[in-house]
């Protein structure tokens, strides 16, 4: 995992909510649509989950 998946999944952990890809942005002052697409490679790393349409949650553990 590379330092920007890891500030993208923190900032998700701090949330303690679903999120959307925007808020993270926000949070870890990033482009949105770069975290959007960490965090579509954090999906399908099994790292994250959607919840809800455009909302994404750490997985549990």
């Amino acid at each position: 995992m590379d330092e920007k998946e890891k500030m993208v999944l923190d900032a998700m952990k701090n949330a303690g909510k679903p999120v959307r890809p925007g808020d993270v942005a926000k949070a870890a002052e990033m482009d949105s649509k770069e975290v959007s697409k960490i965090i579509d490679s954090l999906k399908k790393k099994g790292l994250v989950i959607s919840p809800k349409r455009c909302y994404y949650s750490p997985t549990e553990g």
